[in-house]
């Protein structure tokens, strides 16, 4: 291997976990105890909101009258495409079936969806309209009959009315106004009059992820993610304008963003490392602000020698978004095989599968790409199995359980065999 650092980042998406680990648990199980009246103690103080938590119908209604058309239509359109695509991962993944395996013994699978989806909307920052789509549609298309999103409130407003608008549009059942931790904990307990959430999906801060992350198991969750991350894979037919602005347009997201490049060709790679700064410092002063601190503390610059090194260090790094921008796209697409989700060629950005190009957004993060992809349909569904038999089968069936389960030193497992074997007439004893 020759690959050569030009730039280390000297810190990682981990730095913070711990401290993050002690407040959230903090919260988590002081809401457990308080309930709704925490959750509403919490907003108040996070938030600076004291309004209504459960939007109303009649507020749904007034956003809906209210909000401009082009705005509707650009939400409808990111819709559109998001909702065809999980309709056609929904046609494509999985099939209830059964086969028989042996004469009288029948298996088979079913798939179910689960009752209960919470969906995280981030509205911190930045209003994420394109994470209700992406969590919302997505679960509706999967035939979950209860969907609660939350959203962090404004002071005196609530949740972003066009989040409204959008989590109304793709089918939220209950919206809330609640952000953070808070948010969380009441899909995960049933707060607010709701059933307790079978499975929790979105983005988030890194306290919204400590909060899903020490939940999981008491419900279900997407996947674990923790900042946004984009990588770039560049040879020398890159344009290093382009790859600049890619880059840079992911950084903005936090302080925390990592924005990788790995690239065969120096001079792009300087001349990225050049430009970057400069588009950063044209930024309005959030955006700024957050792409400065990610750049400096988390953005890496790799060269290296040929195409199969690149391949092999984003593989290691497993990148949320990956972009490659080089000759023989084939290839890649071929090689590569960790990732949350793979743009290829420079006409395609993460902007667009972020927004409403149809892929969906809620992608794993901090190497989690090695071992889960990200939100579908089929995260929303229970892959269940079952078998059925005839007395007949028995015969052969009964035996060898009651054999193995010996075998086990499991002599009661045995003997739910063994009478079966006696009353169908296969047993001696």
């Amino acid at each position: 291997m020759t690959i050569k650092y030009l730039k280390k980042s000297n810190k990682n998406s981990s730095t913070d976990d711990e401290k993050t680990k002690k407040i959230v648990e903090k919260i988590l199980k002081d809401i457990e105890k308080s309930k709704e009246e925490g959750c509403i103690e919490l907003t108040k103080k996070f938030d600076n909101y004291e309004g209504e938590i459960i939007v109303s119908k009649e507020k749904i209604e007034e956003i809906k009258k209210k909000l401009d058309q082009k705005t509707k239509d650009d939400i409808q359109f990111s819709y559109d495409r998001v909702r065809k695509f999980a309709e056609a991962q929904l046609k494509n993944y999985g099939n209830n079936f059964e086969v028989e395996l042996s004469k009288g013994l029948f298996a088979g699978q079913s798939l179910i969806a689960v009752d209960t989806a919470g969906c995280y909307v981030p509205a911190g920052r930045y209003a994420h309209i394109a994470s209700a789509v992406m969590s919302i549609t997505t679960a509706k298309v999967a035939g979950v009959k209860n969907i609660i999103a939350c959203s962090s409130p404004k002071p005196k407003i609530g949740a972003h009315p066009k989040i409204i608008y959008t989590a109304n549009l793709c089918g939220a059942d209950v919206i809330l106004n609640l952000g953070g931790v808070q948010a969380i904990a009441a899909m995960a307990y049933g707060l607010f009059g709701n059933n307790p959430a079978n499975i929790l999906v979105g983005p988030g801060n890194q306290f919204v992820a400590e909060a899903k992350r020490i939940l999981f198991g008491k419900v279900g969750i997407d996947l674990f993610a923790g900042p946004t991350e984009i990588a770039i894979i560049a040879d020398e037919t890159a344009d290093p304008e382009i790859v600049s602005y890619d880059l840079v347009g992911q950084a903005e997201h936090g302080y925390n963003s990592p924005a990788w490049l790995y690239t065969t060709d120096k001079s792009l790679a300087e001349k990225v490392m050049k430009r970057v700064p400069e588009l950063i410092k044209d930024l309005p002063e959030l955006p700024r602000t957050n792409a400065e601190a990610a750049w400096k503390d988390y953005g890496e610059v790799i060269l290296c020698e040929n195409n199969e090194e690149m391949a092999k260090i984003s593989d290691e790094y497993a990148p949320e978004h990956l972009e490659v921008q080089t000759k023989n796209l084939d290839w890649w697409l071929k090689r590569l095989k960790n990732y949350g989700s793979l743009f290829l060629g420079e006409e395609t950005t993460v902007a667009y599968g972020d927004k409403c190009s149809g892929t969906n957004h809620i992608l794993p993060t901090k190497g989690a790409g090695k071992y889960t992809g990200g939100l579908f349909v089929g995260k929303f569904i229970k892959t269940l199995s079952f078998q059925r038999m005839t007395k007949e089968s028995t015969e052969l069936v009964g035996a060898a359980a009651a054999r193995l389960s010996r075998y086990e030193g499991m002599e009661a497992h045995a003997r739910t065999g063994d009478i079966r074997l006696k009353k169908y007439g296969y047993s001696k004893n």
